[in-house]
């Protein structure tokens, strides 16, 4: 077992990657694979989404658990909040520490448009500060991982409020933070000098999306709001007609910026991998002599 700030005390450089569990019972078989493709490759950790809406999610805690026991990959399991009872979040806890995980990412979660229009005044849950609060209340030994927004986050009226809500968030109990994506690294460094400024002494990992496909941008920008710098425009223009030419063409963008993150003292990155084993090599295999 190994709390993931213990892997971040030294200054090796490090790479890890994010896996998602299946939207069905029928996908469970492939997703594993392709899990356990990744997990081969020895990254730093690997997370573990949660089942979107939680109908799944008992395959967050499954893939998680084999990726630890049958590859020694330390793992990083997610655990959403939203529209769950403090009954049901407090059995999810409970399950998480007794299958012998030491690392949660406490999310609020995405909101479906049902839930975006109802009363949230109703819910036991409104923010992953609540969460966060109760991970900590119940005596579970987790080192405790949350969101950030380099580009803020799409409720907050200012980024001044973000960093505001950010810094509560990590007084609640948060040990690191982990970045949404980007495609501009001077966003994550005027984010992180901004930050520092206003106390917030944690590790930040930040995230990296390989868009690999021309279809991805739409969804990229619509779940994050996330900048497309012209460079990254361009290459779309170019290549988003041939799947093969995106394909190559994104791994080396996110190659080139996960090279300037190093370049420029930052220790550990996360690719958000999207259970592709194939994109993760590729991206391995272009840092090899750089991660050592």
């Amino acid at each position: 077992m190994m709390k993931l700030t213990e892997l971040w005390q030294s200054d090796r450089l490090s790479l890890s990657f994010e896996v998602f569990p299946p939207k069905t019972d029928s996908a469970f078989v492939s997703v594993k694979s392709a899990t356990e493709s990744i997990a081969a490759l020895k990254p730093s950790f690997m997370s573990v989404t949660y089942g979107a809406g939680g109908g799944t999610s008992r395959y967050t805690l499954e893939i998680a658990k084999n990726i630890k026991a049958r590859y020694g990959v330390p793992t990083l399991a997610h655990l959403t909040c939203v529209s769950s009872t403090r009954e049901t979040v407090r059995e999810k806890i409970r399950e998480i520490a007794e299958a012998g995980l030491e690392n949660v990412m406490a999310l609020r979660g995405d909101l479906t448009p049902a839930l975006a229009e109802s009363d949230r005044s109703t819910w036991a849950y409104r923010h992953a500060i609540d969460l966060i609060r109760d991970i900590k209340d119940s005596g579970a030994n987790f080192c405790i991982g949350g969101a950030c927004y380099p580009e803020i986050h799409p409720e907050s009226k200012d980024q001044a409020e973000d960093i505001r809500y950010l810094r509560e968030k990590v007084e609640a109990g948060c040990s690191f933070l982990t970045t949404q994506m980007f495609f501009d690294n001077n966003l994550l460094y005027n984010f992180l000098y901004k930050i520092r400024e206003a106390g917030i002494t944690v590790p930040v990992i930040p995230g990296i999306m390989p868009i690999t496909n021309g279809t991805q941008v739409a969804r990229a920008i619509q779940l994050s709001g996330s900048f497309m710098p012209q460079r990254f425009k361009s290459l779309v223009d170019r290549f988003g007609s041939s799947p093969a030419a995106m394909k190559q063409a994104g791994i080396a963008y996110a190659t080139d910026q996960i090279i300037d993150l190093f370049a420029n003292g930052i220790r550990n990155v996360h690719v958000y991998s999207m259970n592709k084993p194939e994109v993760a090599e590729a991206i391995l295999h272009n840092l090899s002599d750089i991660l050592g």
